[in-house]
């Protein structure tokens, strides 16, 4: 049971700080370093970090594959953890958000880059292409709040068994 547990929680804890460093490093980084160049600097910073994001997105897929895993032989060889059916919907509802992400959001992101031709920064504020590109960002972005809030309830509840 220990080692379930312990593969829950590294899967858990690979999650929550690969979204983090992301977000709150790799991302402002980027951005910082290759918008500064001007020209395409910003389009290059989007396909740098859209890249990342794509293998995170690998990274996470095996993660929830691994919480699941423990989880269900948790559930079989007994006894069932504390909260069991949350951790189960919790779990099912981080991977969700995170497929829906790399499956739908990012490519709809990268075919609007690619229609578009230029960084969408560089459309003037009124444009609806940058609008429609803006919306994409704000729900990709607003999308991992689901798998970082989760993984964190389902943090406190490994801690707390």
């Amino acid at each position: 049971m220990l080692a379930l547990r312990f593969a829950a929680v590294l899967g858990l804890v690979f999650w929550l700080g690969g979204l983090a460093a992301l977000g709150a490093i790799a991302a402002p980084a980027i951005f910082d370093v290759l918008g500064a160049r001007g020209g395409d600097g910003r389009a290059l910073a989007g396909a740098v970090f859209g890249e990342t994001l794509a293998r995170f997105h690998v990274a996470t897929y095996i993660c929830g594959a691994v919480i699941l895993a423990s989880l269900a032989a948790r559930g079989v060889l007994g006894p069932r953890p504390r909260r069991f059916l949350a951790r189960l919907i919790l779990s099912g509802l981080m991977i969700a958000a995170t497929a829906w992400s790399g499956f739908v959001l990012v490519p709809a992101i990268q075919n609007a880059q690619r229609t578009l031709g230029v960084s969408p920064s560089t459309l003037p504020e009124g444009d609806p292409r940058r609008a429609a590109f803006g919306r994409l960002h704000a729900i990709s972005t607003s999308l991992q709040l689901v798998p970082l809030l989760g993984g964190l309830v389902l943090l406190f509840f490994e801690l707390k068994d």
